[in-house]
């Protein structure tokens, strides 16, 4: 591992519930001694990437990040894309509409949307990483990534978040071998329970997975003719940010989505 990776991993383990930590529970948490931790921290913090508070003396994010993220924005528009679509996912389906975006070997959270159909509704972090095995969209992206990258997924110890958490590698083979097949996912409870998500790829230029767009309900409000209703606006919904993203669909996939989307009401 080099040393770049190793300061950027650092940067991980900034959370919403952990957004200052010291050095001592940094060092912890990366696994490194605190001297190899400080000289990291160092270079992280000498590009701004990182700041120390000189009251407590830990560490939080810096404001090279808000650059960087507002660069990234203006060059490649994917939530501002995105934005518009999931609202009208979320009006359409009268529940909560997210997606995520594929960044490296991870799926993070990218957007949400809230219906205000209900008052109990599912409730997002947008700054989540989202498990392959135990989401919908982990599923949906799982499905259509490249041979290695599945496999290196599927090979890795995987967590039981829930008791309906599916762990067993060859049952997660067979599961993504009927996501290809439908073109969508469903997860029932895999990730919280009494949650319902379903999810459908989004794609890049070069029909390459690039992340997902999902529908989340509480499980009690999504029947089964529920669900048959939201995935025809799911797939609509993502061949919309497919496009407006510049991507292209797979072949087949497009095909299969044609047919699913074919005379419904989206």
């Amino acid at each position: 591992m080099g040393t770049v990776t190793k300061a950027l991993e650092l940067l991980d383990l900034f959370t919403r519930q952990t957004p200052h930590i010291g050095l001592s529970d940094m060092a912890r948490l990366s696994r490194t001694n605190k001297a190899t931790c400080f000289r990291l921290l160092a270079e992280l913090q000498s590009y701004g990437l990182i700041e120390q508070d000189s009251s407590t003396r830990e560490y939080r994010l810096g404001p090279a990040v808000l650059r960087l993220a507002a660069l990234r924005e203006a060059s490649v528009p994917m939530r501002e894309v995105t934005r518009a679509i999931l609202g009208n996912l979320a009006e359409q389906t009268g529940e909560s509409a997210h997606s995520s975006v594929l960044v490296g070997e991870r799926l993070q959270m990218m957007d949400f949307t809230y219906s205000t159909r209900h008052a109990t509704r599912v409730i997002f972090d947008d700054t989540d990483i989202l498990p392959f095995h135990a989401t919908s969209s982990g599923m949906a992206v799982l499905a259509f990534l490249p041979d290695l990258l599945r496999e290196k997924v599927l090979s890795q110890p995987l967590t039981a978040i829930t008791k309906a958490t599916e762990t067993d590698s060859a049952r997660l083979r067979a599961a993504l071998q009927h996501v290809r097949a439908k073109g969508y996912s469903e997860i029932f409870g895999g990730f919280e329970t009494d949650v319902v998500g379903v999810a459908v790829p989004l794609f890049g230029a070069k029909a390459d997975c690039i992340g997902a767009l999902a529908v989340a309900a509480p499980s009690g409000r999504m029947s089964p003719d529920t669900l048959a209703q939201i995935i025809p606006k799911l797939i609509a919904a993502g061949q919309s940010a497919t496009q407006l993203l510049g991507g292209t669909l797979p072949a087949d996939l497009a095909t299969l989505w044609r047919s699913a989307t074919a005379g419904k009401d989206t």
